[in-house]
């Protein structure tokens, strides 16, 4: 049996980086008192574990690049349209996926129907949970569907013995819920510590590759929405998809933050439900439902997710202050980013705004940060200002720069036409991007080069 030497090093929460000593900050990442105490394992090079032997080491030999052949990737459907939008086109087989949310936001939820629906086309299907008992699960399945005997599950911590139950029973798929909980006999450190999971997100990606097995993996999240543990683990795997939205919402967002087989940022929007997360095709319908009518500061943004357009509602609120220093604040966008537009308003277009407080919302807890929404951000500041109430058909998308320019932006072209699909009728654009937009039927572009130009068509007109 291979002697396994263990020692106590140190790592980083943020980034991974291994240590002998503790240090204040991070010389990899530069983050300050991210250090945590950790055993380091350093197994023999003739033994076990996931290390290969020393002979076969040596016969390793480089591969000449034009002598490699690609072949199509074999994918998985989940049956779940808005899944597979966001991994690329399915499961790829042999992958490792890494789903994390905060709790309660459907993560368990959404895999358990991913096994349902694979292990209904035939597939076995193997779920692993370390956090609920076989009771627990059996009562969340019965609320999602029926399932078929090719749905296998099991209630164990100890990763060696999951990877002799994978072994044995073969399954195409394989759910780890959660990686928190799991441990390697060789760490002696608590499961959820930064030692185990990286040992057991290590095991678990020699499996996958090993066996051709796709594997998802849940990880909790920090109070920043990070997944617990280090940031190392997101570089190991495959593709790492984040549940976002607000828990008093009915609706989640699926981001795709790193797909090794597939476009990044892909979003995919679900309705959470009775019978669990259903599909909403119409994203951009569904996020503008309960507008406000005749209330100013209100206006609709063209945004892109990925490669999906999506219109969502920009609020506005801009008032005097009763104090000396006033109050700025937002939810769903960045908070420097508004004070800059801000400012950008106040020296570019002399709108005095400050003594004034303000307050910006990305409506239904969505988070954009996407510098698109910056036309949408001012004209909304404006309309609060002068409590104007905009037309409910107008539509606005640019980039603002700090001489008060508006900038060209991406998909310019994705944006209108998902616009002109709900039928807006008037949109405020850069004038770069009327060129690629053409002509839509029922729509008016009108193209600005400043914010000042925006605001003597759109405000200052008769």
């Amino acid at each position: 049996m291979a002697k396994t030497k263990t020692s106590t090093v140190f790592f980083c929460n943020s980034c991974g980086y291994e240590s002998s000593k503790w240090m204040g900050q991070c010389p990899s990442c530069k983050e300050w008192n991210t250090f945590v105490e950790g055993m380091a394992v350093s197994k023999s090079p003739h033994g076990g574990g996931y290390g290969a032997p020393a002979d076969r080491l040596r016969r390793a030999a480089p591969t000449v690049l034009s002598e490699v052949t690609v072949k199509a990737e074999d994918r998985l459907v989940t049956g779940i349209g808005e899944l597979d939008r966001v991994l690329g086109g399915g499961i790829v087989q042999g992958s490792l996926t890494l789903v994390g949310g905060d709790p309660g936001i459907g993560k368990s939820t959404l895999l358990l129907q991913v096994c349902r629906n694979l292990a209904n086309q035939g597939r076995r299907v193997l779920y692993i949970s370390g956090e609920e008992s076989l009771v627990q699960i059996k009562m969340r399945a019965d609320r999602i569907g029926q399932f078929s005997d090719n749905m296998l599950l099991l209630c164990e911590t100890n990763l060696a013995e999951i990877a002799e139950v994978i072994r044995s029973c073969g399954p195409e798929a394989v759910v780890i819920d959660s990686i928190q909980t799991m441990y390697n006999e060789n760490v002696s450190a608590a499961p959820g510590s930064v030692s185990q999971v990286r040992e057991s997100t290590g095991i678990l990606l020699q499996l996958a590759k090993g066996l051709g097995i796709s594997v998802f993996i849940v990880g909790h999240v920090t109070k920043e929405g990070t997944v617990a543990g280090p940031r190392v683990l997101e570089h190991m795997v495959d593709a790492v998809l984040y549940f976002e939205g607000d828990g008093h919402a009915s609706y989640r967002i699926l981001r795709g933050v790193k797909n090794r087989f597939g476009s990044t940022n892909e979003i995919g929007v679900f309705e959470m439900r009775e019978t669990g997360l259903v599909e909403v095709p119409n994203a951009s319908e569904y996020m503008l439902n309960g507008r406000p009518e005749n209330a100013s500061g209100s206006v609709v943004v063209a945004t892109c997710e990925g490669t999906r357009p999506l219109l969502i509602e920009i609020q506005a609120l801009v008032c005097h202050s009763n104090f000396g220093l006033p109050r700025r604040q937002t939810t769903g966008t960045d908070f420097n980013r508004v004070n800059l537009l801000m400012a950008v308003l106040e020296k570019r277009s002399g709108v005095q705004l400050a003594s004034c407080d303000a307050y910006v919302n990305i409506t239904g807890g969505l988070k954009v940060l996407e510098p698109g929404i910056d036309l949408g951000i001012v004209i909304a500041i404006l309309s609060s200002f002068q409590n104007r109430v905009l037309s409910p058909k107008l539509v606005a998308f640019g980039e603002v720069g700090l001489s008060g320019e508006v900038r060209g932006v991406s998909m310019a072209k994705q944006r209108v036409a998902e616009a002109e699909k709900l039928g807006f009728e008037i949109c405020f654009l850069p004038a770069v991007c009327v060129e690629e937009c053409g002509r839509p039927r029922g729509m008016k572009i009108i193209g600005v080069k400043t914010v000042q130009d925006m605001i003597d068509r759109l405000f200052c007109a008769r």
